[in-house]
């Protein structure tokens, strides 16, 4: 039996920044303040320096420290999944090395990008970079933003390295068959808040989310009603959730999100560069969403009457 990190909601937690340029320090106090409000909120996990938490703009000391202030914060009451892939195969060793110096529960690892690889080159990636740490790790297919999928018969091979428990997939067409070259014990996590629904219902054990920065509770509820048999109540949520789905991806993940944050009185700074502001249509219907939802600081209301 491979080892069950979670079940439920994850959330893929945003870096809060500070300053301004191109110069952003990690903000480690709205760090903190984000790490509690989703636990108490009840999400089952926190993913820390993921795509949603710009590692590919953190250099290995920023990606450490924040990966330790997370542990520091949760303090043993949710596992910690900590970012480490890379397009470098010795970068990601070293890189799992450190998250889990650094106390990490799990790591996850996406597949290389721009210089991509083979399947089998993908193969050889995982395994030497899982077999370099003795924690378990989440493989991370997003094709979206690699230009790389990792097939079904790739997983049935890297599901043989003890310590690769599961995967995060952004492939919905391809969860069923990997599943069933794989068996139930290999895990699956939903990559993408749309989805979720559908992957669970095709065995999926939960999500690994953006949107839970925003609504972690409604996310929550979500996956555990699905997890509970209430399959009727688990549609209705994924349904109301669509358009703030869609409002958080208007833009490349996480400009919209941390926008979002900001519009409900939680501000998370910047993203770093080459990620810039969101733009004004898709602020105002970020806006809009999140006042239906009840979620806009009065601050921010006026942009409803513009």
């Amino acid at each position: 039996m491979r080892d069950r990190i979670f079940s439920g909601t994850a959330v893929a937690i945003v870096t809060p920044f500070k300053g301004t340029g191109i110069h952003t320090p990690v903000d480690y106090a709205r760090l903190e303040q984000l790490i509690e409000r989703q636990i108490q909120a009840g999400s089952d996990a926190l993913v820390i320096c993921g795509t949603t938490g710009e590692a590919s703009a953190m250099p290995d000391a920023d990606h450490v420290a924040v990966v330790a202030a997370a542990v520091k914060t949760v303090a043993g009451r949710i596992p910690v999944i900590a970012g480490a892939g890379s397009n470098d195969t010795v970068h990601a060793i070293d890189l799992a090395r450190m998250c889990e110096a650094a106390g990490a529960d799990a790591l996850l690892c996406v597949t290389p990008y721009y210089n991509k690889t083979s399947q089998a080159g993908l193969v050889e990636h995982f395994r030497i970079a899982a077999q370099a740490t003795g924690l378990p790790v989440i493989l991370y297919n997003v094709p979206s933003r690699t230009n790389l999928n990792i097939q079904p018969e790739t997983y049935a091979r890297l599901a043989e390295v003890p310590n690769i428990v599961g995967t995060k997939e952004c492939n919905l067409a391809q969860v069923a068959e990997t599943r069933r070259l794989c068996g139930p014990d290999f895990l699956h996590y939903s990559g993408e808040d749309g989805l979720v629904l559908s992957m669970m219902a095709l065995g999926a054990s939960g999500v690994i989310s953006v949107v839970a920065n925003l609504v972690p509770e409604r996310m929550r509820e979500l996956t555990h009603a699905f997890l509970e048999g209430d399959i009727s109540r688990a549609t209705e949520i994924q349904i109301g959730l669509e358009t703030l789905v869609r409002a958080c991806f208007s833009d490349v993940n996480p400009i919209p999100v941390k926008e979002g944050l900001r519009l409900m009185g939680l501000d998370a700074g910047p993203c770093r560069l080459p990620l810039v502001a969101l733009s004004e249509p898709n602020r105002l219907r970020l806006a809009a969403e999140l006042d239906r939802l009840g979620l806009l600081a009065d601050e921010y209301r006026y942009l409803l009457h513009d």
